[in-house]
């Protein structure tokens, strides 16, 4: 057995009866294909230790049409599983044979396409607050809040992820909103909004929001139909909300109309405790420059006995009503 260009063999330098020979591929990674030990100068080969090792390029090669046979008898299975199947001895009735794909099978093409992961910006290209918003609006609720509210409208600032969240009694109040919250904004932290991203909504798409765009030199983005990681920001941000109030009315076993109340108190909660991993600071402190007091804090749903200052109030009444606590002010320092 001589070496060529493709094929290597080697044998130890031992007596005959104890020679073996290996029979590989001349690589750098030098894979075995064959091993076998010779005696009365034949050599010995062992197919079924050789099978559990590298077992696929002894098996013969199926035809095309009885690997598509068994690719479709198989649900369509991928050849890679069909060829373990076949090598490792799993199943019975599977012919040892190496099967091939040749061709794409366009039932598989069709059936089981899927999108291209969406991969998170390995850097944070910004850094200036309010320079991109993303809003999203979450509905219509089966249930109607305290307040008659069936929508959530959800905006995060894409610098520090600080959350507002505005409830609506429908989408048509979402227009007005959003300029007012643009003036509002923009006056109280003295920065400028230059992006908006939403989706395609007409709450979102819309003549008068942009013309007002326009008029304010804002740049409207949208993501694209049927694309909702484009918008993922403000999409991962309506499940954390969502599941938070969630877990807060079944903790405190309280009406489900008190789900507003509860989506706001998860807000302001989240603004001011989950880190912002890039910057290692909260959402509260990246927008407002200060560190955010937790000194106050209560549980939702607890038990609470505010002072009764009524002037009628009588000598012998109580001084303290019962309550349960169901969120903070959103303008001042009260529950």
């Amino acid at each position: 057995m001589e070496p060529n260009n493709s094929w290597g063999y080697s044998r130890s330098n031992v007596p005959s009866s104890l020679i073996s020979c290996r029979l590989s591929k001349s690589s750098s990674d030098g894979v075995d294909l064959l091993t076998g030990s010779r005696g009365n100068n034949l050599y010995t080969l062992f197919l079924q230790d050789m099978m559990a090792s590298s077992p696929i390029c002894l098996l013969y090669k199926a035809s095309k049409t009885k690997s598509w046979l068994w690719h479709h008898r198989l649900s369509h299975m991928n050849f890679g599983s069909i060829n373990h199947l076949a090598r490792q001895g799993l199943v019975r009735g599977l012919p040892k044979l190496k099967f091939k794909k040749d061709h794409l099978c366009s039932a598989c093409a069709m059936g089981k396409s899927t999108k291209k992961t969406h991969k998170p910006k390995s850097k944070d290209t910004n850094q200036e607050k309010l320079y991109r918003l993303h809003m999203d609006l979450c509905g219509p609720m089966r249930v109607e809040s305290v307040n008659g509210k069936k929508y959530i409208l959800v905006i995060v600032d894409d610098y520090s992820r600080f959350t507002w969240v505005k409830f609506l009694r429908s989408k048509d109040e979402t227009l007005d909103f959003i300029i007012k919250f643009l003036k509002m904004i923009q006056v109280r932290l003295k920065v400028p909004v230059r992006r908006i991203r939403t989706d395609n909504g007409t709450e979102f798409v819309n003549q008068t929001l942009h013309d007002y765009y326009e008029e304010v030199g804002i740049s409207h983005e949208t993501s694209v139909a049927c694309s909702p990681h484009q918008n993922g920001v403000v999409e991962r941000r309506n499940r954390t909300l969502i599941e938070a109030a969630r877990t807060m009315l079944i903790y405190a076993q309280v009406p489900l109309f008190l789900w507003a109340e509860a989506v706001a108190t998860a807000s302001f909660t989240q603004n001011r405790s989950i880190i912002r991993l890039r910057h290692r600071k909260t959402p509260y402190e990246l927008l407002h420059s200060k560190l955010p007091d937790l000194s106050f804090f209560q549980v939702f749903g607890a038990l609470l006995y505010p002072t009764n200052d009524s002037e009628n109030l009588g000598k012998l009444q109580p001084k303290a009503d019962i309550g349960i606590f169901i969120g903070y002010a959103p303008t001042k320092k009260a529950f």
